[in-house]
Order: structure tokens, then C-alpha cells, then sequence
């Protein structure tokens, strides 16, 4: 290591070396676990880096032993994640056997050819559609329990897929902001989006948003269903076209025939309004503040709904 300073500490003696010299010490206690608020980043980062393709299971016991496992924060999911990447290699085996093999070719409706499974219990078992295998974790809605008003927006994006918490990147920062405006606090609503697992591809070295499909919609449809059910808000802002037509179970609908137009659905009010991604995005400052002011106004008119509904009860 040249020049470089290093130590090593055990239980049975420490050694320094200094650059110049090299110095014995005493033992060096074991620091018990402490709370890390980065660890769960850290951890869910390893999931989404970690490369079955690569695997040497052999060798990386050799450099670091099952019995050092536990000393690592990671060290809970390498089984998980080797035992995946085993299934991932039979896949691919089978796979490749049946693709040699001649078939023919039957038509049938793309609703016929849905797979029947039975329904998920966890977010992370969803395999309803295919986003779940390019996202580090499903990333579900938070909230009180019984919050009269839900903002669903489309999609966890860069950030929120990281830390599996909705509304945390830019657009989060910005809706902030849109709700202090409004008067709204964040902690008495509910956030979540109508699609639970981040859509993306690869620009670089980023991960870049990627528009949900509507067959990804409708299947994620499911878990926002639920969520609706148990929270039983009085008010849905929808944040955007995709969140728009999930609610709304339509991929007709528009947006801007649903600004500034509450309507009656299933029991509850909806009212639309823009994505904040859409305010970052826009090209010019004019269009910025109208899209922001449109957003604190339907958070408004959402208030102005549950204290109408309140007085008529």
C-alpha cells in the first residue's frame, strides 16, 4: 500500500502503520450497532446494483467467509439474492430449451391471454406486470390511516425507487411547496401513485423516467384499488394524466377536460390536476405559474369539498 496509512483492529491487539514505521497497540473493543438512518438507502442501492450475471458464489466466499457475513449491513440479503439469482439461471435454461423447439402461432385476444395468478399480499411479490423486475422495490402509498383527501401521482421515480417512499425527488420538493400555498399539511393527507414500481431507461449513467403503459396502469390498478378502499378518502387529486385514468378506470379521459371540473366517482369527489413534474418540466416561466397555481387550486377546491360535505352531514 506504499505511503498509505492503515490499522487494523481485533479483539486480541491493534497494529498502525503510520507511512514510515509500523506500531503495535492494545485491543480494540467492538463497537456495538448503532442506528444508521442511511442504512436502509444503502441496502436497497446493493439490491439494484447487485449483478446475477456476474455471480461467483466460490469466490466470494473465499475473499469474504459466511461467518463475516453478519458483520455487514448487506450481508442479510446476499442469501436472498444468490438463491434468486440461481432461479434467474434455470429460467434462462428453460427458456432457451423451449425456444428451439417448432410451434405455431394462435391468435387470441390480448385479454384471453392474461395469465389467471392468484392476487399478491406484499407490493414486492406483485408480478402483475413486468416493472417489477427493473425496479429496486414497489414503493407503496403513506399517510394517516384515515386521511379525507389522497394525491395520487403516476409513478416512483429516481429517488422515490431508492428510498421506497413517494414524493421525496424534485417533484416531491415542489409539491411541498404547492401544498404549504394551499394551506394543506402534508401530513394529513395521503400520497401515493397509480403505478407502484419506477418505469425507466438507461440514458448514461441515469435512469430516466419512462411514461407507464396502460396495461401497466390497469395492472397496478389493483394495489391503488385497495389502497382507496382502506383509507376511504373523500377526495382523489388526481396529479396528472396517468393517475387521471387509473381512478377513473378510462384510458379516454383527458386532463384538460377534467381541469377545474370536479366530478362524483364511485363515492368519492375527483379532482384533476397537474403531475409537479409537469411545472419543472414546463418550457417557460408563464406556463410554470399557471400549472403552479392551477395545483394550489385544486388542493383548495379538494378543502372546499370536504367542509361541503361536512356541512350537508
Amino acid at each position: 500500500m506504499g505511503k498509505s496509512s492503515w490499522m487494523i483492529g481485533t479483539p486480541k491487539g491493534s497494529a498502525i502503520w503510520d507511512g514510515t514505521g509500523l506500531h503495535f497497540g492494545p485491543p480494540v473493543a467492538r463497537v456495538d450497532d448503532i442506528a444508521d438512518s442511511g442504512e436502509a438507502l444503502w441496502l436497497a442501492y446493493y439490491r439494484s446494483i447487485f449483478n446475477p450475471a456476474r455471480l461467483n458464489t466460490g469466490a466470494m466466499e473465499m475473499h469474504m467467509p459466511v461467518r463475516y457475513w453478519k458483520n455487514l449491513p448487506e450481508g442479510k440479503l446476499i442469501p436472498e439474492l444468490v438463491s434468486r439469482a440461481g432461479t434467474g439461471g434455470q429460467r434462462v435454461g428453460q427458456a432457451k430449451e423451449v425456444d428451439v423447439r417448432k410451434g405455431k402461432t394462435i391468435d387470441i385476444a390480448p385479454a384471453d391471454a392474461q395469465p389467471q395468478r392468484d392476487a399478491p399480499t406484499d407490493l414486492d411479490q406483485c408480478r402483475r406486470c413486468d416493472l417489477w423486475s427493473m425496479a429496486t422495490q414497489g414503493v407503496p402509498g403513506v399517510g394517516p390511516d384515515h386521511a379525507t383527501i389522497m394525491l395520487v401521482g403516476e409513478q416512483p421515480g429516481d429517488q422515490e425507487d431508492l428510498a421506497g417512499l413517494p414524493f421525496v425527488g424534485p417533484a416531491g420538493k415542489l409539491l411541498d411547496d404547492v401544498m404549504q400555498q394551499a394551506g394543506v399539511d402534508r401530513d394529513t393527507v395521503y400520497l401515493t401513485n397509480a403505478v407502484k414500481h419506477f418505469k425507466w431507461e438507461p440514458r448514461g449513467k441515469r435512469r430516466l423516467h419512462k411514461t407507464p403503459g396502460q396495461r401497466e396502469i390497469s395492472a397496478c390498478h389493483y394495489w391503488l384499488e385497495h389502497e382507496i378502499a382502506a383509507i376511504r378518502p373523500k377526495v382523489l387529486v388526481a396529479l396528472g394524466s396517468t393517475a387521471l385514468k387509473s381512478i377513473m378506470q378510462s384510458s379516454k379521459v383527458t386532463l384538460n377536460s377534467m381541469l377545474g371540473n370536479p366530478v362524483q366517482h364511485d363515492g368519492q369527489w375527483v379532482v384533476a390536476t397537474y403531475h409537479p413534474a409537469y411545472v419543472l418540466r414546463a418550457p417557460d416561466e408563464q406556463l410554470k405559474a399557471a400549472a403552479f397555481a392551477d395545483m394550489v387550486k385544486a388542493l383548495q377546491t379538494a378543502e372546499r369539498l370536504i367542509a361541503g360535505d361536512a356541512r350537508h352531514h
